[in-house]
């Protein structure tokens, strides 16, 4: 259903009749469209992500994230008071039976021009680690230096990535639980060679509503088909959603106290100076 026909529906409170349940599901579908663009609008606001003259090459894998970013930055650029452009980026990486033609057949409906790069990257990873199913590392390394590449070709000035907040939460369990560290996914980000910034619109929306905002758009979702099985990471998904069913909001709760970090109640000696800490001396009462 397009922006179009949201604007039509008249929502009308009910009892539950059937006859009123095309106007509930429309009113719905017409709040989840708002939330997507209004969270998406708000972290570009907040961050800086886009700004005006902006090329924004947005990454495009087929999966439900990609789709609905693509979607929501469609949405902004007809309302926005600023103007950018948009590319559609995709990598044919020669995964086996990745079906290329339903990925092309999205990009087209979208009326976004689109590139798609022809790179064997998945000949590459399996040759390095052949019979291993932990080929994330190599692959988003190559994957990434070939982003970088075609953006600079396209003069394309900002990378725009599909994560969400539940990306941020399980990188920053992630890296608590394996790798001692308080780290997680920035909004914004400036590559290792100071050439490109990687952008992440989506980072105030649940994954939850991006997989709705698909179903509700009959999108031609195409899952993950590379045959690599990150374990860690699945152990963080499957502790996010136990969280989501036992303890509603704490997700939320977790991503919003990395927008409240107090650093004189961490550990960390490089961002709060605790040697020189000490304390005033009391004064002589008169």
């Amino acid at each position: 259903m397009g922006a179009e026909e949201f604007q039509k529906v008249e929502f009308k409170e009910s009892e539950g009749g059937q006859e009123d349940k095309p106007a509930r599901l429309s009113f719905e579908n017409r709040k989840l469209e708002k939330r997507l663009v209004r969270l998406c609008a708000k972290a570009i606001t907040d961050f800086n992500l886009i700004e005006d003259g902006d090329k924004v090459m947005v990454c495009i894998s087929g999966g439900k994230d990609s789709y609905a970013l693509l979607d929501a930055l469609i949405r902004l650029r007809g309302r926005a008071p600023i103007h950018f452009d948009l590319l559609a980026f995709s990598l044919n990486q020669h995964l086996p039976d990745f079906p290329l033609d339903r990925l092309k057949a999205h990009l087209e409906r979208s009326g976004v021009p689109y590139h798609i790069e022809d790179q064997d990257t998945f000949s590459i990873v399996k040759s390095k680690y052949p019979g291993s199913r932990n080929l994330c590392s190599l692959c988003s390394r190559l994957r990434r230096g070939i982003i970088y590449r075609v953006a600079r070709e396209q003069k394309c000035t900002k990378i725009a990535l599909g994560h969400h907040m539940d990306d941020v939460v399980s990188t920053l369990m992630l890296n608590m639980f394996y790798g001692g560290r308080l780290k997680a996914m920035p909004p914004k980000l400036l590559s290792d060679a100071k050439e490109h910034i990687v952008i992440r619109p989506l980072i105030y929306l649940r994954e939850k509503d991006l997989a709705r905002w698909c179903r509700v758009n009959g999108y031609d979702v195409i899952p993950k088909m590379c045959g690599a099985d990150d374990v860690c990471r699945r152990e963080m998904k499957a502790i996010i959603e136990r969280m989501d069913r036992q303890t509603p909001g704490r997700v939320e709760n977790i991503f919003r106290s990395l927008t409240r970090v107090a650093p004189s109640h961490l550990v960390d000696e490089n961002l709060f100076d605790f040697k020189d800490l000490k304390a005033s001396p009391f004064e002589d009462e008169q």
